[in-house]
């Protein structure tokens, strides 16, 4: 089939490395074909000119011996840009969320996260949503929500543009956010182009992470 997802997966406990892949072994659409213990490892494998099927999708850990996660997302960025990762840490702290979605990955989720939530997240980021954590947003919004106004640059974003915002900022895509606001998909796309050059960011996660560090999205009583 020409839809399955080929998933590299960048882990240095054993344990929980055999039990993802255990556990994707009954998941169709989704094949987890490289696994490795080391970041350096893993980046070899993708300067191997023999290997001419880059990964679609790496599940990375942060916390690895040797070069950390944060350290390598941007050389999996320069050795495989078109794929996309998607972190999976035990860390829930704001720091190493906000540092890896700005290093570039495109989603970040915990390890104690049940399998539906690991594929979806495969899922989505493949098709260019986010993928955050859900329990780590709303940790986030809790902690900059007292800080200051939007800035100057944020407040640019149009009614239109905030509402597209808000809905990638609730995890969907665009053609989600099509049905749900009644408008064309291309209509859509241009909002997101238009909110990631003002934002002046290239990418869901960190379009929504500036939107949480300035303060830009409405918060709930």
């Amino acid at each position: 089939m020409n839809n399955i997802i080929r998933v590299m997966m960048v882990e240095d406990h054993p344990d929980y490395r055999e039990g993802i892949s255990f556990a994707l072994e009954t998941v169709a659409d989704i094949d987890l074909y490289l696994t490795f213990g080391t970041a350096e490892r893993a980046l070899r494998s993708l300067q191997d000119a023999a290997q001419q099927m880059k990964p679609d999708v790496i599940l990375l850990d942060l916390n690895l011996p040797g070069m950390s996660g944060i350290e390598a997302i941007p050389w999996f960025k320069e050795y495989s840009p078109d794929t996309h990762l998607l972190i999976l840490s035990q860390s829930n702290k704001e720091a190493d969320v906000l540092e890896a979605i700005s290093a570039g990955a495109s989603g970040y989720l915990l390890k104690n996260a049940p399998l539906g939530e690991i594929t979806d997240g495969v899922r989505t980021v493949l098709a260019g949503g986010a993928s955050l954590d859900a329990n780590i947003a709303k940790f986030i919004l809790t902690q900059i929500s007292t800080r200051s106004k939007p800035s100057e640059e944020t407040s640019k974003l149009s009614d239109r543009e905030m509402e597209v915002l808000v809905l990638i900022g609730d995890g969907l895509l665009k053609k989600e956010i099509s049905d749900k606001l009644n408008i064309s998909v291309p209509t859509v796309a241009t909002h997101v182009r238009h909110i990631y050059e003002k934002l002046e960011v290239q990418n869901a996660p960190a379009a929504i992470s500036k939107a949480f560090r300035t303060g830009i999205f409405p918060t709930s009583s």
